[in-house]
């Protein structure tokens, strides 16, 4: 293999081109055959499979434009470039951030005014007409959802933004299509070669089996893991009857997605956000998620997507227990390379869990014990996102700090959809489950920490400390570690949207009442501090200045918790061999708190000075440091 590879690349790359691929290879080989073997040795010549990826690698390489090839041989010499404390994200749909690509391309000014240096477009790859989940059932990877553009839009938007020094992320849905994609419809055509890329029974006998310990993902919207397509069987369908699951156990399908990947990034892409990856292998007995073989495949992408196109980072979305979820970045017993990035989902959890009971030390806890990350990978820190909140709290968890994991879920259900006496919190229950008593939650953060019902209420106090709910929440997702995402209108403060069920098309999932239309005629007030849209951009654009010049706050690397004699006061610290070390104080109470000022001496601060804050004060002194209610300080030291 080795002198035909060599020839090939020589033959399509030139002779600088193939030097660097074949280098590349010679680093990644391991870890290409390595979990191949695995997965596919017993039904495929492995030499062959790998022999034909690689093939696949060199004709993606020579189709890779140059001016991305610049950004590789950049990216080479510096591999964490995603780390540093200047990528900042930003988090939008493209059609409800600005109608379209073209339109997007057209309000890049605002993000660098925000200070954003990574732009996460959701999902764009052609989805069904009519419900998809968000965009999440696609149709065909090689189009651009008609709706918002073409392919070539795409592909100059991420033009314009790498001229801007932004990256961009989107998404690509790895472990299903649309039940309309050009695969299904083969396989319902009769087609065996197309019905062998999805998991398809001829009865019930099997998925009767595998459902004995499959968890329901949408038990209101699309009950049981299996749908029956005539003519053709029971088709594995984990979220939606129009999702099929794709079948791994195929190595068609890898190469095929793999194709997908290697288009994308020729593309511009600069991060692949891979959706639902813990779900890409099932196994008997199991719940079918976060199974060996799902991280072999991800393994191989990340290898292989590297030998085309270094520059290229994955990211994993899944949303699975802290200690399975690290997974993805390569943490087992050995280190294996994944996803670049994974989304900190425990801490989003976590704040507003603590949002709520004004109680840090679940989070103090939960937090603590955690595995850290590879140094080469980073977390991607959020308050919100597209999705709904789920209560990751575990029973262990929530015992060790004298909590019923039960009864403490059900309690953020009930304060997060307000019917819980004293809520300021106005969001609703999603996929409330009657008979298990869980449910998850929808809302905007803005609605969520409080800001519409102080607004409802006309009250200026009530609405001065939910903007700093949500400044302070912000400020922790800045400084814990990774890259922060602002979710698209909370630099404004932007509420829920209240007709989100006029469009039937969605109108039974309330999770688009926290996905709504950019509100352009409040942006125009966000340089107006009178304004509530004025405090929450100044205060979103001031934790991302405050960042950028913060070495201590650059992605990898542990933050280490530091518990308080306060049980509303979270305290972390954060370091860099090149930096001195960094503290963060958070007030989750409607009190006044004075911290002991011995948290700076444990934190390894030496002549403490304050870097920000809520107020743009903080009073330090030999004794204390005081926090205002829901406020956060920032400390750094010599």
């Amino acid at each position: 293999m080795a002198l035909v590879i060599e020839s090939l690349a020589r033959e399509r790359l030139g002779v600088r081109e193939a030097d660097a691929f074949l280098t590349r290879l010679e680093q990644a080989l391991f870890d290409i055959r390595q979990p191949l073997e695995a997965l596919y040795g017993e039904v495929v010549d492995i030499d062959e499979l790998v022999n034909d990826l690689v093939s696949d690698a060199i004709d993606a390489a020579a189709a890779r434009p140059e001016k991305l090839r610049i950004f590789d041989r950049r990216r080479e010499i510096d591999p964490v470039w995603f780390q540093r404390s200047r990528m900042i994200g930003y988090v939008c749909y493209a059609d409800r951030f600005a109608g379209s690509l073209e339109g997007v391309g057209k309000h890049l000014d605002y993000l660098v005014e925000l200070g954003v240096t990574y732009l996460h477009l959701m999902p764009l790859l052609k989805p069904r007409v009519g419900e998809n989940d968000g965009g999440y059932a696609v149709q065909n990877y090689d189009e651009v959802d008609p709706r918002v553009g073409t392919m070539a839009d795409l592909q100059v938007l991420a033009d314009d933004l790498h001229d801007r020094g932004i990256a961009l992320c989107v998404d690509l849905v790895v472990n299903h299509t649309a039940r309309e994609h050009e695969w299904a419809q083969r396989a319902l055509a009769g087609d065996p070669v197309y019905r062998d890329r999805y998991l398809v029974f001829p009865d019930r006998t099997l998925p009767d089996a595998y459902e004995r310990t499959l968890p329901e993902v949408f038990p209101d919207m699309a009950p049981g893991s299996f749908t029956e397509v005539a003519g053709l069987g029971w088709v594995w369908t984990t979220f939606h009857e129009f999702q099929w699951d794709l079948n791994y156990a195929n190595p068609t399908v890898f190469r095929a997605m793999l194709g997908t990947m290697f288009a994308l990034a020729n593309r511009g892409i600069d991060v692949l956000r891979l959706d639902a990856v813990p779900f890409l292998w099932k196994r008997m007995g199991t719940d079918c998620q976060n199974q060996p073989e799902a991280h072999l495949l991800v393994q191989a992408f990340r290898a292989l997507t590297g030998l085309a196109a270094p520059g290229v980072a994955l990211k994993a979305e899944a949303i699975v227990n802290p200690d399975m979820l690290v997974q993805y970045l390569g943490a087992h017993d050995r280190y294996h390379p994944e996803c670049d990035l994974a989304y900190d989902n425990q801490l989003m959890v976590m704040l507003w869990s603590t949002i709520a009971s004004r109680d840090v030390r679940l989070a103090e806890h939960a937090l603590s014990r955690r595995r850290p990350a590879p140094q080469s990978t980073s977390w991607v820190t959020y308050v919100r996102c597209h999705d709904d909140i789920g209560w990751a709290v575990s029973d262990e968890d929530a015992a060790a700090v004298g909590l019923n994991g039960f009864s403490h879920r059900r309690f953020l259900n009930d304060y997060y959809s307000g019917s819980f006496a004293g809520s300021f919190a106005r969001g609703a229950l999603f996929q409330e489950n009657e008979v298990t008593g869980d449910a998850r939650i929808s809302g905007s953060a803005a609605s969520l920490c409080g800001i519409e019902s102080a607004l409802a209420a006309a009250d200026e106090h009530e609405l001065t400390l939910a903007l700093r709910r949500l400044e302070s929440i912000y400020a922790v997702v800045f400084s814990f570690g990774g890259i922060p995402l602002i979710y698209m209108g909370d630099e404004l403060a932007l509420r829920g949207d209240p007709h989100w069920d006029d469009d039937l098309a969605h109108a039974d999932d309330n999770r688009w009442m926290h996905r709504p239309a950019m509100n352009w005629a409040a942006a125009e007030y966000r340089n107006d501090p009178r304004t509530l849209e004025g405090r929450a951009f100044a205060a979103i654009r001031g934790l991302a200045d405050a960042r950028r010049s913060l070495l201590a706050l650059r992605a990898g690397g542990e933050t280490e918790i530091l518990p308080t004699e306060i049980s509303s006061v979270l305290a972390y610290r954060r370091a860099h061999p090149r930096s001195a070390p960094f503290l963060a104080l958070t007030n989750f109470s409607n009190l006044t708190q004075d911290v002991d000022a011995g948290v700076v001496g444990r934190a390894g601060l030496q002549a403490p000075r304050h870097v920000h804050s809520t107020t743009g004060e903080l009073i330090v002194d030999a004794d204390r440091i005081q926090l205002p209610p829901w406020g956060f300080g920032w400390l750094t030291g010599t």
